[in-house]
């Protein structure tokens, strides 16, 4: 069997750490077995349903690296979901209801108050050709529920194991909205078929609807695919994220200077027996990744966690992954300058700072200038190299009699203009002998 998942959006909005979660699982286990990764967009809520969003969704996988094997949109496909819903009409495994969402919840609330279920109570089943006419004619059109047989379903699930769920006990779900419009599950399942999908791969909230949809494959004459329901994400103190996700969005991420691989890092090691540590490349992920990691605990996502990830990933990459990007800030040929700073940088963006550092100009900070003077007296002539900055410290501790952070400090701050950074060490070659000398003198060089 070839493995082919697929990762769902509806483009009504961005893609946030939230949804990103399944998409990465998702596409690690297609990668893992060799199979293939679908991006499906769920756009039959034409109302809500925006182009830009299509383009945002695209474009935040493309910067994961989160690639596709084909793709597919709902609302291109309502021929087909008017022919099966025709065919299950005929069956008498749809049929329709005339409840008005107001009548629904007086009902439910009814039953919570006697102790029972809030399962609808298929009175719609009892009406009459007449009743149903005369509720058309006062203006009222029907939802559609799907008729579940009254018996077990049973699956295993990959991250959850042996599962059972008792059809009684859910409501028949509605499949069609009063206006005509397709709910969620319906033309999924439609399209699960059709294009093969072997692994339903979601969030655990989804429990539920799987006892059920699993009923609407069988009516459709299909064998349900393989179902994984993982943890869900919550705050680090284990909040509910709803009320952050805008802030949360893949491409505010992006937009804060996060890097592609520190998100992906991040989101497939949360909530897994997998230890968060950066990575250089997708492939190492999906090499560990295998749902018995997966945890039954709630993921915890902390945006301070992501960014400690983030910097650890700049702190070990190597020059010739950056260097294109150094470029385009006007930054050639600097590997040198790249191998001094990285391990001091939080963000890229922060390398614009150091390269001003080493490059000028800067306002020095001199807090004592007599020290700073006796430092320039003993300066070392260049060129620079690594043994430099011993040399020269070396002789200005002989100079003034300073030593630990009453002597490196001044330095730090005339030479560079911040009270911490990269080592002197391999800062100082690249500042050269002029422009240290200008700096101890106090001039912005």
């Amino acid at each position: 069997m070839t493995v082919i998942t697929r990762f769902a959006p509806s483009p009504t909005g961005k893609i946030h750490i939230g949804n990103l979660r399944p998409a990465l699982i998702n596409w690690l286990y297609a990668r893992a077995e060799g199979g293939q990764f679908m991006l499906r967009i769920d756009d039959t809520d034409l109302e809500r349903s925006k182009e830009e969003y299509v383009d945002g969704i695209k474009a935040d996988l493309t910067w994961l690296g989160l690639t596709w094997d084909f793709e597919a949109r709902q609302s291109t496909r309502f021929d087909k979901y008017d022919a099966v819903v025709e065919n299950l009409k005929a069956e008498g495994r749809l049929y329709p209801c005339y409840e008005t969402a107001d009548e629904l919840d007086r009902k439910r609330k009814r039953q919570m108050s006697r102790g029972l279920p809030p399962v609808y109570d298929r009175a719609a089943l009892d009406m009459t050709d007449e009743e149903r006419a005369e509720l058309e004619a006062e203006g009222r059109k029907p939802h559609w529920r799907f008729k579940l047989e009254d018996r077990s379903v049973v699956w295993t699930d990959l991250v959850r194991g042996e599962q059972s769920i008792e059809a009684s006990s859910l409501s028949d779900p509605i499949l069609i909205r009063e206006d005509g419009s397709y709910l969620y599950t319906l033309p999924s399942v439609i399209d699960d078929i059709e294009f093969k999908v072997s692994h339903v791969i979601r969030g655990e909230d989804h429990v539920a609807n799987t006892g059920a949809q699993i009923q609407i494959f069988e009516a459709l004459g299909a064998q349900a695919p393989v179902f994984a329901h993982h943890n869900l994400l919550v705050g680090k103190e284990g909040e509910g994220l709803s009320k952050r996700l805008g802030s949360l969005s893949i491409s505010s991420f992006r937009e804060d200077g996060i890097e592609a691989m520190a998100v992906v890092s991040h989101a497939a090691s949360i909530g897994s027996s997998n230890p968060i540590v950066p990575h250089q490349t997708t492939e190492t992920i999906f090499k560990e990744f295998a749902f018995e990691k997966l945890s039954r605990s709630p993921a915890k996502f902390d945006v301070a966690e992501l960014e400690l990830i983030n910097a650890k990933l700049l702190h070990e990459t190597e020059f010739s992954v950056v260097q294109t990007r150094l470029a385009e800030l006007g930054i050639e040929g600097a590997e040198a300058f790249w191998d001094a700073v990285r391990g001091n940088i939080e963000k890229f963006e922060d390398v614009k700072l150091w390269w001003k550092v080493v490059n000028g100009p800067i306002d020095p900070v001199i807090e004592d200038a007599e020290f700073c003077a006796k430092a320039l007296s003993v300066l070392p002539e260049g060129p620079y190299d690594e043994t430099s900055w011993g040399t020269f410290t070396k002789a200005v501790k002989e100079a003034t009699g300073a030593k630990g952070k009453a002597l490196f400090q001044p330095l730090r701050l005339s030479l560079t203009g911040q009270p911490h950074g990269p080592e002197l060490k391999a800062l100082l070659p690249l500042i050269g002998p002029d422009r240290a000398a200008g700096r101890l003198k106090g001039e912005v060089v």
